[in-house]
C-alpha cells in the first residue's frame, strides 16, 4: 500500500483532528492546549516527546532501523488574531483568533507523518518530528534553537511543507536557493506639538509630517533601489488624534519591508531613518525609528530541494510537482532553521479558495494525505542517502 492510500485509511481521524484544532486557536508562545494534544498523540503513536522548548514547542524523536541519520520534520501550530467570518461548524470559537494560515492542517499532516512512520517503521536512522510555536512573526524558530533544539536534537537535513490556497490542487511547488522573503517590522512614532484644530500655527502637526513621510518613503524601491531586484516597502498602520478639533501631539506609523538581497535590506533601513531624520528637520518634530529583522531569507539548499523534488514526483507524479516556482515576496521562520542545517520548504497547492491570512481561510482537508505522506517519505528515503 502507498503511504498516500495508508494515510487515507485514517484521514477522517486526522481531520477530525484538524477541524478541532481549528475550533480552538492559540497565538504564538500560548499554544498550550495545541501543543498538549500533539504531544498526547505522538506518545500515542509511541513516540519519545520533549515538551518546553522554546516556550510551547515540542519534538517527538522516532527510531527506524539502525543507522545514523537523523531527519527533521517541521510543523508550525500557531493562529493568526483575525476573527473568522466563515460560518463553518467547526469555526472558531476563541474571539479576535483564528487558524487563518493553515498551521491547523500542517501540525496534523506532520501527526499523520509520524503516525504512518511509528506504525510503518520502514527506516533507518531517527526521525525527529518538530512542531514549532509563534512562527507568525514571534520568532517561534528563532526561540527554539535558542532552547538548544538542533543541540539537543541533532538532525542531518530539514524538512516542511506549507497549504497553498491559490492552487493548482495537488501540485507541489518549490525551488532551489531563495524562496521566500526577508521581512523587517518598523514602528516610528511621530512627536510634534498639539494644538486646536483652529489654530494650526501654534502647533506642529503629526499627523502632516506622518503622511508625508508615508508618501517619501514610497519612492525609496522606485528610486533608491535596483529595478532588477525584488524589494516591498508597505506601510500597513497610521495611528494618530482622537478629536475632531485637535491636532494631536503625535502619529505613529507602522509597517514592513520585504527584501532578498542583504545589501538592499541595508539600503532600504538605511533610507528609512535619513527620510525620517530629514522630515524631523523640515517639520520641527521628533521622530524615532525602530526597524527590526523579523524574518530571515528562506533559502533552499540545492541538494534538498532536489531531493525533495524527486520525492515528490514519485508520490504525486511529474505533472504535480513544480520544481521551479518562482520565489514568494511573503516570509516564514523556518528560514531560520535551514540556516542552521540543510534543507526545503515547498507549497502544497489546495483547491482555490479564499486566500492566507484572511478572514474566510479554510484549510483544505483533502491535502491532509499528501502532505503526511510526503513527509513520511523525506524520512523514509533521506534517511538512507
Amino acid at each position: 500500500m502507498s503511504p498516500i492510500d495508508r494515510i487515507r485509511s485514517y484521514a477522517d481521524e486526522l481531520t477530525a483532528l484538524r477541524r478541532d484544532l481549528h475550533a480552538h486557536p492559540e497565538l504564538g508562545f500560548e499554544e498550550v492546549r495545541t501543543s498538549g494534544i500533539v504531544a498526547a498523540q505522538l506518545e500515542r503513536f509511541g513516540i519519545e516527546v520533549h515538551r518546553g522548548l522554546g516556550k510551547t514547542g515540542v519534538v517527538g524523536l522516532l527510531q527506524g532501523r539502525p543507522g545514523p541519520r537523523r531527519i527533521g520534520l517541521r510543523a508550525d501550530m500557531d493562529a493568526l488574531p483575525i476573527t473568522e467570518e466563515t460560518n463553518l461548524p467547526y469555526r472558531s470559537t476563541a474571539p479576535g483568533k483564528m487558524h487563518a494560515c493553515g498551521h491547523d492542517g500542517h501540525t496534523t499532516m506532520l501527526l499523520g507523518a509520524a503516525r504512518y512512520l511509528a506504525e510503518t517503521r520502514d527506516f533507518a536512522g531517527t526521525a525527529v518530528f518538530v512542531f514549532q510555536p509563534a512562527e507568525e512573526g514571534l520568532g517561534g524558530a528563532r526561540a527554539m534553537i535558542a532552547d538548544g533544539l538542533f543541540r539537543k536534537f541533532p538532525v542531518d537535513e530539514i524538512y516542511a511543507i506549507h497549504n497553498a490556497p491559490h492552487g493548482p490542487h495537488g501540485v507541489l511547488q518549490l525551488r532551489p536557493g531563495p524562496i521566500m522573503a526577508a521581512a523587517d517590522f518598523f514602528d516610528i512614532r511621530i512627536t510634534g506639538r498639539g494644538a486646536h484644530a483652529a489654530m494650526p500655527h501654534q502647533g506642529i502637526d503629526p499627523i502632516v509630517v506622518a503622511t508625508a513621510l508615508a508618501q517619501a518613503m514610497q519612492s525609496i524601491v522606485s528610486r533608491n533601489s535596483n529595478p532588477l531586484k525584488s524589494a516591498v516597502v508597505s506601510i500597513t498602520q497610521i495611528h494618530a488624534g482622537a478629536a475632531y478639533n485637535v491636532i494631536p501631539e503625535g502619529a505613529h506609523l507602522a509597517g514592513t519591508v520585504r527584501t532578498f538581497d542583504a545589501d538592499l535590506r541595508r539600503l532600504i533601513a538605511s533610507r528609512i531613518r535619513e527620510l525620517a531624520a530629514g522630515f524631523a528637520a523640515a517639520y520641527g518634530a521628533t521622530i524615532e525609528v525602530d526597524l527590526r529583522d523579523v524574518f530571515s531569507v528562506l533559502d533552499n539548499h540545492p541538494e534538498q530541494a532536489a531531493a525533495a523534488a524527486e520525492i515528490a514526483t514519485e508520490l504525486f507524479g511529474p505533472e504535480n510537482v513544480v520544481a521551479d516556482t518562482m520565489p514568494h515576496m511573503g516570509s516564514e521562520d523556518f528560514a531560520d532553521m535551514v540556516a542552521a542545517v540543510p534543507g526545503a520548504y515547498a507549497w502544497l497547492g489546495a483547491t482555490p479558495g479564499p486566500g492566507l491570512h484572511n478572514a474566510c481561510f479554510d484549510f483544505d482537508d483533502s491535502l491532509i494525505p499528501l502532505g503526511a505522506a510526503y513527509l513520511a517519505r523525506m524520512v523514509e528515503r533521506r534517511a538512507a542517502a
